[in-house]
């Protein structure tokens, strides 16, 4: 039975929920009564698994956010980080874990994967991840590709992945929407939609959109990608005057006819908004200096510069700019484009105070991102870079939060955010370290002590993979 203060804490939170949902609703409703357009038409349906309050002590603790506690604590209830610091009060029935020779972090957050566009096993079928008839399909939804059931997703929670952002292929100049998810698999993607978390874009420079459309009307050079890029942005921007005039007609009282509607301007005209994050696939430094100036000339906002192997070459202007770089520890060289690499730029990049990650862009990568981490760490430090550990897992956690919008929810150990926590083995920054117990808004949600309890997709009952322990 509930107790007279717990009910009464549940009556104001329901009073919340509900004024806080007319109070959104009526605000959807004068929005839809304006423009007719739905802006959120797929909602997230993603629900919190129930969980007992969980602490765990004697642990080396990483925030996220450049901070280290020996022999500290962490109490997780109601899906929330509630305390952190050498010690935290332990509530009643709480679950406590003694973490002797353990260490927690946030939970590794992925900002580039191709999971469940293209699954495992990789075939032709359901190979969905690029939208290769046009250099320009923004009205494209890497969501609707998306196959739940892709084993993939299980094995990156193995390796201590709390959060994922899903992107299209990079084939077009434009190509499409990505989507970010809680890693618990479930039946539909609008199961898996983190809530609340902003929309990316996916975009692409240099070699990709040449060799795809090369010889089938362009463009066939770099200067007929950026044609490509500044077209498509002065549409948008002509659209987004159209309906903004229009809203403004229809709030004077007017009677106007609405604009024609086109799902793909929708998209570029929200990220001329501010409502839609770019992520842009580039390598070279001087195509990123490019990428930048037309950013500036259509004024919208590149959020993130993907497999930026030359970022080091102008770490200084993406620190002016606040544009991030989400880096490999050490591909590169595997075609002109991505040729002069080296193995210091993450660290390069963070020393000059600009916004470093380490993304995976692999479905095996994505299951070892504290070792790449941990490989560009050392070199930096062979380098003469000294950066903390605490420091340098901000490149997996509190960085790609921010570049996906969801740093004010998760990324960091603090009081308030998603309870998207990992208890590794031991130092997740040696070889050896294993993700023993994964915690997705406060819930067990992985351990590795138990095999019993591993997700397992409908695809995959009955059948063994290699080197798996079903």
């Amino acid at each position: 039975m509930l107790n007279t203060k717990h009910k009464l804490g549940l009556a104001l939170a329901v009073s919340v929920a509900l004024l806080t949902g007319c109070s959104s609703d009526k605000q959807e409703e004068k929005q839809k009564s304006v423009t007719g357009i739905d802006k959120n038409p797929f909602p997230s349906t993603y629900q919190k698994i129930d969980s007992k309050p969980i602490v765990i002590t004697n642990v080396t603790i990483l925030d996220g956010i450049g901070g280290k506690i020996e022999d500290g604590e962490i109490l997780l209830r109601d899906g929330l980080i509630v305390q952190v610091g050498k010690s935290v009060s332990s509530p009643s029935g709480a679950i406590e874990i003694d973490g002797e020779g353990k260490w927690v972090t946030p939970g590794i957050i992925d900002n580039h994967s191709h999971l469940g566009v293209y699954p495992s096993p990789s075939t032709r079928s359901h190979a969905d991840g690029n939208e290769v008839t046009s250099p320009v399909t923004p009205e494209v939804w890497a969501e609707h590709s998306i196959w739940p059931q892709d084993p993939g997703f299980q094995r990156a929670l193995a390796g201590g992945v709390t959060s994922l952002q899903i992107l299209p292929g990079s084939a077009n100049l434009f190509g499409g929407r990505s989507v970010t998810v809680k890693n618990l698999p479930n039946r539909t993607i609008q199961d898996m939609k983190f809530p609340e978390a902003p929309y990316g874009i996916k975009m692409a420079c240099g070699e990709n959109p040449k060799r795809v459309y090369g010889e089938k009307g362009g463009p066939m050079t770099r200067m007929g990608n950026v044609a490509g890029y500044r077209k498509a942005w002065a549409e948008a921007q002509e659209y987004r005057t159209k309906w903004t005039d229009y809203e403004t007609e229809v709030k004077a009282g007017g009677s106007p006819k609405a604009p024609k509607r086109d799902i793909g301007l929708d998209t570029l005209a929200g990220v001329l908004d501010g409502d839609i994050i770019v992520h842009m696939h580039c390598y070279r430094a001087d195509d990123m200096g490019t990428m930048m100036d037309v950013m500036k000339e259509f004024n919208y906002k590149i959020g993130t510069f993907h497999h930026a192997v030359e970022s080091y070459k102008i770490a200084d202007k993406l620190a002016e700019n606040k544009v991030c770089s989400a880096m490999w520890a050490d591909w590169w060289g595997f075609k002109m484009e991505a040729y002069d690499g080296i193995k210091e730029n993450i660290p390069m990049v963070h020393a000059a105070n600009a916004c470093a990650i380490v993304h995976s862009d692999s479905d095996l990568g994505i299951q070892r991102l504290n070792q790449e981490a941990a490989k560009a760490w050392a070199d930096g430090k062979r380098a003469g870079i000294d950066i903390s550990q605490a420091d340098a897992w901000q490149w997996l956690s509190a960085n790609p939060a921010k570049s996906l919008g969801i740093f004010d929810k998760t990324g960091s150990l603090e009081e308030g955010k998603n309870a998207d926590v990992v208890l590794w083995s031991t130092d997740p920054f040696s070889t050896y370290a294993q993700a023993d117990k994964v915690f997705i808004d406060g819930a067990m949600v992985y351990d590795r002590s138990n095999p019993e309890s591993w997700p397992v997709s409908d695809f995959e009952l009955g059948q063994i993979a290699e080197g798996d322990a079903k």
